[in-house]
């Protein structure tokens, strides 16, 4: 393995590593739960629960979701671009246009198709 890549496979195994080492740590130092009846229950600034916390959220929520992440991320490419841009010159702009075109076609389908109407 060339040894530029050994920083990046540290990093990685630090990363990697971290959430799962301070899970462990901390199950070990956390007090331990003895809660039970009615510290169970949903506090709503001393006026009894009206239902269940366990609510049904529609389908129609988790795809706007889904579907702000996808393009919000597609956006980030814009960054490096925007960056860069006098160093690309027209060929740049002419790549980022079409990009940005497929994006757009992306919208309108989406848009057409109904996904974007919250009703």
């Amino acid at each position: 393995m060339p040894s530029q890549y050994i920083p990046i496979l540290i990093y990685a195994v630090l990363a990697a590593a971290f959430p799962a080492v301070t899970l462990i740590i901390f199950k070990f130092i956390r007090p331990e739960m003895r809660a039970t009846g009615a510290k169970l229950e949903p506090y709503e600034c001393g006026v009894p629960p009206e239902g269940s916390s366990r609510g049904r959220y529609s389908v129609r929520f988790y795809i706007v979701a889904i579907l702000f992440v996808i393009f919000d991320v597609e956006t980030i490419f814009l960054f490096p671009w925007a960056i860069k841009y006098s160093q690309l010159g027209a060929y740049g702009l002419v790549t980022m246009l079409v990009f940005l075109g497929i994006l757009l076609v992306g919208y309108v389908w989406l848009y057409r198709k109904g996904a974007l109407d919250w009703v």
